[in-house]
């Protein structure tokens, strides 16, 4: 017999062998073991489970009251904002990092296009587009420190939310632009906030975008190579230098994006609340957290769909809106939320464990 013949029996006896390993594995592996692996290649399931199931039961509960597309869409107005900052939130917590100045980050790019638009007399265009660039250039300056200076991202992020907070507040001087003045002169500034109808339902354009970029970053991130070295970064920075990927480059286009979509949900939150105030949105950091974490994706990065943020920040705001309309004091949803938040940690911990 041939050295290639005998190689070629060797090749096929050891796949054999693979083979029949993998199978008494996934025979061992029993029901909740297979239950187990679907969620680990799914992330997204489990939050998609948590948000028809509230949705159900809530819908049994208040009948056409909460079912009515008046409700529907109120819930999906009310969550843009978490939505999108949640989107740039889950980009830099799949790269093991966290971004903690992201609603200062959304707020100061809201105060500069409205401020360069009445105080400077700037094109309300090109004050948007100061705004979107400031966005970015904050986000820049995060990738810097933490992919050339090499400091942990928590660190980095919270002291540029102490800076950008600070920032914001001298540079408006606790201003607010009235709705008024807004829709006199700059209407352009409350573009997000315009609304249409379809069928029954009231929507906007700032939920509009939402959906588009939560669409556009979940193709991103699955069918691109920046999506595979976004992914590659958060599971093992090293190993993904190792294999030739730019984790420098990656972590600025990151934290530079992440800046940018802060930037537009600034926009979007002048059309929501009308006016540009220095005050609002200041919780958007700790509530885009909880909406990507709700949604399925890990802390220590690498594991997670972005469409599993969009679900948390849905199932954030059916809860709000559910109990709000049963009646029941506010601080039920808060302890909810927080049984939420421990519960998607341990999941996910659990999950975690088909790949140990």
């Amino acid at each position: 017999m041939s050295d290639t013949n005998k190689s070629a029996q060797d090749f096929e006896a050891a796949a054999a062998r693979t083979e029949t390993v993998a199978e008494f594995e996934d025979h061992r592996r029993g029901l909740v073991g297979q239950i187990q692996h679907v969620l680990h290649v799914n992330p997204s399931f489990v939050p998609l489970i948590v948000l028809v199931a509230a949705i159900i039961v809530f819908g049994l509960l208040l009948g056409s009251k909460f079912f009515s597309p008046f409700a529907m869409t109120l819930i999906l107005q009310q969550v843009q904002i978490v939505g999108i900052v949640a989107a740039a939130q889950s980009l830099v917590i799949l790269t093991a990092g966290i971004d903690l100045s992201v609603g200062a980050i959304m707020v100061f790019s809201s105060v500069i296009m409205g401020q360069f638009t009445f105080r400077y007399g700037v094109p309300t265009p090109i004050a948007v587009f100061c705004g979107l660039a400031v966005g970015t250039a904050i986000g820049a300056l995060n990738g810097w420190l933490v992919s050339r200076v090499k400091l942990p991202p928590f660190i980095v992020t919270l002291g540029m939310w102490q800076i950008v907070l600070a920032t914001n507040f001298l540079y408006s001087a606790n201003e607010t632009i009235r709705s008024q003045e807004i829709e006199e002169s700059a209407a352009f500034l409350q573009f997000f906030g315009t609304k249409f109808s379809v069928g029954g339902a009231v929507l906007t354009v700032g939920v509009v975008f939402m959906l588009v970029l939560v669409a556009v970053l979940a193709y991103a991130l699955k069918h691109t190579a920046w999506g595979r070295h976004v992914y590659a970064v958060g599971d093992d920075p090293e190993a993904a230098e190792l294999s030739g990927v730019n984790v420098h480059k990656t972590l600025m286009s990151v934290y530079m994006l992440s800046g940018l979509i802060c930037a537009f949900a600034g926009w979007a939150l002048i059309g929501r609340i009308g006016s540009v105030s220095p005050t609002s949105g200041q919780l958007a950091n700790i509530e885009s957290i909880t909406a990507v974490v709700i949604g399925g994706i890990s802390l220590f990065g690498g594991r997670g769909s972005i469409l599993g943020s969009l679900f948390g920040a849905l199932i954030v705001g059916v809860f709000t809106l559910g109990l709000r309309l049963m009646g029941a004091d506010a601080q039920w949803t808060f302890l909810l939320i927080g049984l939420l938040i421990i519960a998607a940690v341990a999941v996910d911990q659990w999950i975690r464990k088909v790949s140990a």
